[in-house]
């Protein structure tokens, strides 16, 4: 079965249960088990072999793997440290007094998003937790309020090179490719992230509202933010400290600038390396597990010496922090496994043969072929981080980084712009879920509200993609892109109605 379609199985039969059943735990596990069977000629020891030893086992032995989930761990520590101190409320209801419109309460909301580009997770949970009272007050939506949050997580990790989403997918480089220059370089071409934040600054500005959403923008001006009821705050996560502003600007700030460091660190600035050189051969595990402890042990420091929480308080927040990155721990071991798997099986070098003996005739189309691949991908396993493993590798195999292949970072940057958009439509998908717990809005109200949108910009994404096909640099497809997505929205507007009352 070596190296021939039976290889991509294993990922087939996760995405089919995953659409079925709608969860991606068991879906993933089956899928792994399955190609375990395959790989032992259905040989049952050998196959139970394959699942834990050679791949759960292997995958969180791995120093690499190991330093991501500390890294999630200390985030969500984080988290929990700010949420319970009430640095994180005191935020809002600052910003609150000095926001006094609908349209500076959701510009803010995006603002707040984009400047918290360590991780998607940290996002979701800090700025639901910031400007929910902010937009309360302005009658915003909850389901806009998690689209917004939605929005400004994984797009915005995507393109941003200090992030857990640039360690991971530096982690599914080949050997001997440097993940973060490769990361950096496809930054220009991510399409769909540069398009999804354009088109929230232009919905609020124009005041432009379609599908589902609008009605629960209408019901908001009403005087219902809900439209949909979502479950409460649970009490273990409520405020307890008479934290300030600066309770959570502080430890935000000191915890980007720690991962700056430890990046650097890791990558030899201290001994004689340029920042630039030492920032490209940065072992991005390293660094930020580096930094995410130095950021968690001066946050609880700054709160116990400015007496906002007492130490027993900070030392209940770590297993609160780490029960809210279980899901994601969850996630990462099934899919790097996964991803294992169907590498044992020869599946990069399946689909890059088939890739290769098609280039001829779809070369100039694979950009935007890849970026419907992925976004599948994505949209049916729920993770973002699971597509990179399958697909950037066989992207590389198929074009390896020699400078013969200048569409080869194209079609990286197109296969980390369709996960992301598969993940940010599919109802499974844990930054989805988390974005709506961030908001304290009805699971299935964000989804379907946002649904509309991300399709919206999917669709000029896609041409964009078969722009970057033919023209060999970033700058025209970004234009076209531009124009396209605003008309596109402006003639929306004009079908739809904006709404005069917001």
């Amino acid at each position: 079965m070596y190296g021939t379609f039976w290889a991509l199985v294993p990922a087939l039969v996760a995405i089919l249960l995953a659409l079925i059943t709608k969860e991606v735990y068991s879906s993933l596990f089956i899928g792994i088990l399955v190609g375990s069977f395959f790989f032992s000629s259905f040989n049952f020891e050998g196959a139970m072999n394959h699942v834990f030893t050679d791949g759960l086992v292997a995958q969180l032995a791995d120093s690499y793997n190991v330093g991501i989930l500390i890294f999630l761990v200390f985030l969500g520590i984080i988290v929990a440290l700010m949420n319970k101190a009430g640095g994180s409320r005191a935020f809002g209801e600052w910003a609150s007094t000095r926001i006094k419109t609908r349209v500076g309460a959701q510009l803010a909301t995006i603002l707040l998003g984009c400047l918290i580009f360590i991780d998607d997770y940290f996002n979701c949970l800090t700025v639901g937790s910031v400007m929910r009272p902010v937009t309360d007050r302005q009658k915003v939506s909850r389901a806009k309020l998690a689209y917004l949050i939605d929005a400004t997580a994984a797009p915005i990790c995507i393109i941003a090179p200090i992030s857990s989403w640039a360690a991971a997918v530096s982690g599914f480089a080949p050997e001997g490719t440097n993940g973060i220059v490769l990361f950096v370089s496809a930054i220009p071409y991510n399409y769909y992230a540069i398009l999804t934040i354009l088109m929230m600054v232009v919905i609020t500005i124009l005041k432009i509202d379609y599908g589902p959403m609008k009605k629960h923008e209408d019901n908001a001006l009403a005087g219902d933010i809900f439209t949909v009821k979502a479950e409460s705050v649970s009490a273990e996560d409520a405020p307890i400290g008479k934290g300030k502003v600066i309770d959570l600007v502080i430890p935000a700030l000191v915890l980007v600038a720690a991962c700056v460091v430890g990046m650097i660190y890791s990558g030899g600035f201290f001994d004689g390396e340029s920042f630039i050189d030492a920032f490209a051969n940065s072992d991005a595990s390293v660094g930020l597990v580096l930094g995410s402890f130095c950021g968690l042990a001066i946050t609880m420091i700054w709160y116990i010496v400015r007496r906002v929480l007492p130490f027993g308080e900070c030392m209940k927040c770590i297993t609160v922090g780490f029960k809210s990155m279980v899901p994601a721990i969850c996630i990462l071991s099934l899919a790097w496994t996964l991803k294992g798997t169907t590498d044992s099986l020869g599946a990069k070098e399946f689909v890059a043969g088939l890739v290769e003996n098609s280039a001829g005739s779809l070369f100039h189309f694979l950009p935007a072929i890849v970026f419907l691949i992925a976004c599948f991908l994505a949209f049916a396993s729920g993770t973002s981080w699971g597509t990179f493993g399958i697909l950037i590798p066989i992207c590389l195999e198929a074009f390896p980084l020699d400078g013969s292949n200048p569409i080869a970072i194209v079609c990286v940057s197109a296969c980390m712009a369709g996960a992301v958009c598969g993940d940010h439509c599919s109802p499974i998908s844990d930054t989805t879920i988390m974005s709506s717990a961030g908001a304290q809005c009805d699971h299935l109200a964000h989804v379907s509200t946002q649904l509309p949108y991300a399709i919206t910009a999917a669709a000029v994404s896609f041409v964009t993609y078969l722009v970057a096909g033919f023209a060999g640099n970033a700058i025209v497809p970004l234009i076209v892109g531009v124009i396209l997505m605003v008309g596109t929205l402006v003639v929306i507007g004009k079908l739809k109605g904006a709404n005069s009352k917001i």
